[in-house]
């Protein structure tokens, strides 16, 4: 199936460059200026990534990405003339999947398009003996559901995650309580698909401690091992 890509982008020279390298490459794509509709678009199962601007000039592009967030669990590649390190963290701990800086090359940005839109269809096919049988692993407060891919509270509540931050969780979850260096979780997450970004693992963990309410100051689920990477502390329950 033909994946749709949306583009977010104000500048219409960029706009239209991604827009005929990808589609040159077979993907379908929808280009925007802003933002506006997006949501929508996404709610209705009509995009399967999305590229965006920072520097819009109504609402920036990190403000959308963390409206996207909080519903959506579709793949986002921020694009942005801001190359600092602070800036790249920032996108990424507010749910980007990937972070690309200008000027770029069209074969860059394909390369990075394939690989997130790889790493997405893993972490959604997952494996086959959990596609045979309904597993699921509780833990504190939280049902992490392996079948689904769903995280949900004590009451029920879905908690949106990202395909990286599924494959993360599921990955301490289903090694409990052992040391998990950052490359045995980078090789988890995304197999040979690892992103370029060498402190992805680490951002993804901050986020996944936000989303389970745990203190970064004082972690209690997602604890860091010194020299070693991190470990999931707490007791799971296979149910």
């Amino acid at each position: 199936m033909t994946k749709h890509v949306t583009i977010v982008e104000d500048d219409p020279d960029v706009r239209s460059l991604l827009t005929r390298s990808l589609g040159a490459d077979g993907y379908q794509v929808t280009a925007l200026e802003n933002g506006d509709g997006i949501d929508a678009m996404i709610a209705a199962g009509h995009v399967d990534l999305v590229i965006l601007d920072i520097g819009l000039p109504d609402v920036d592009g990190l403000t959308i990405t963390q409206q996207i967030r909080r519903n959506s669990d579709v793949a986002i590649i921020i694009v942005s003339g801001r190359g600092d390190l602070a800036d790249r963290v920032v996108g990424l701990e507010i749910g980007a999947d990937d972070y690309i800086t200008k000027p770029f090359e069209p074969r860059e940005i394909l390369a990075r398009v394939r690989s997130v839109l790889r790493r997405d269809a893993r972490a959604r096919c997952g494996t086959p003996a959990l596609s045979e049988h309904h597993v699921c692993y509780e833990f504190d407060d939280w049902v992490l559901d392996a079948t689904t891919h769903t995280l949900s509270d004590s009451a029920g509540r879905p908690v949106v995650l990202t395909s990286g931050e599924y494959r993360m969780l599921e990955a301490l979850v289903t090694r409990a309580n052992r040391v998990l260096s950052r490359d045995q979780l980078m090789d988890a997450c995304y197999g040979n698909n690892a992103p370029a970004f060498d402190r992805s693992i680490d951002v993804c963990v901050g986020r996944l401690r936000r989303k389970l309410n745990d203190d970064a100051r004082n972690p209690r689920i997602i604890r860091t091992v010194r020299n070693g990477g991190y470990i999931f502390a707490t007791r799971v329950t296979r149910i």
